[in-house]
């Protein structure tokens, strides 16, 4: 489903080199590092909200690298994203936020808005529809934008730091709402978390960027016994390797 080529992206200091990647359809991806790795910037690459400097980006067979932003505009709309912070636009209702990618699209109002009240049940959030984002709690505002997210079932789903700040409890409630999404729809699911243990038990697959080197792509129970000492010094919290 998407596809990286020798990617890279530098601003002053190099954030990718060379990545090569393979996301198959359908897949439940992770993606984890240190902070500053690269990974946000391979993500806003890979959903067309960035270019990269040298190498080549496919989604479903279509090089997307040169697109210009009509063709690029057409590409986002197969993908949905849920952004670090939420980004949820405080001016608009629970509600309003949720239905926004289907009104982009063109869906009349009351198909908008039955959509988005079907995905806010969902994700436990029924009767919140017309509080604004602020009367929300943290975990709340994370389930408001997974709603967003999926509204308009999209072919790939980015979740950036999916669970950031959340408690255990509502860090397994947010997983939980993952699978079952997955489930339903069978979108290609990219995760990407600072909670490693969490996100080792949801994908089966994850790759590792470390200062934008792509150290490890394989099956996720397989990572601890990685060859590479940065790898395994990550995942494991050995002080064996010079990360």
């Amino acid at each position: 489903m998407i596809r990286f080529s020798r990617v890279s992206k530098a601003f002053r200091d190099p954030l990718l080199v060379d990545v090569d990647l393979d996301i198959e359809s359908g897949a439940i991806w992770g993606l984890i590092g240190p902070g500053a790795g690269g990974k946000s910037v391979l993500l806003k690459i890979a959903a067309g909200l960035m270019r990269p400097d040298a190498g080549r980006v496919e989604i479903a067979g279509r090089d997307i690298t040169g697109d210009d932003e009509t063709a690029l505009a057409q590409t986002r709309e197969r993908i949905g994203m849920l952004f670090q912070n939420n980004a949820l636009f405080d001016f608009m209702t629970v509600l309003d936020n949720v239905a926004f990618p289907l009104r982009r699209r063109g869906v009349a109002d009351d198909e908008a808005e039955a959509r988005a009240e079907k995905r806010l049940r969902a994700v436990g959030l029924a009767g919140s529809e017309h509080k604004m984002p602020s009367e929300l709690s943290g975990g709340m505002q994370k389930r408001v934008g997974l709603a967003r997210a999926s509204v308009a079932d999209p072919e790939v789903v980015i979740y950036d730091e999916p669970t950031a700040g959340l408690d255990p409890v509502t860090t397994s409630k947010i997983y939980d709402l993952l699978r079952e999404d997955h489930e339903a729809s069978k979108p290609t699911t990219i995760v990407v978390s600072s909670d490693v243990d969490a996100l080792l038990s949801f994908a089966p697959r994850v790759a590792l960027l470390e200062g934008g080197v792509l150290r490890y792509d394989g099956d996720a129970a397989a990572i601890a016994e990685s060859d590479d000492a940065v790898v395994r010094q990550f995942v494991t919290g050995s002080l064996e390797g010079p990360l």
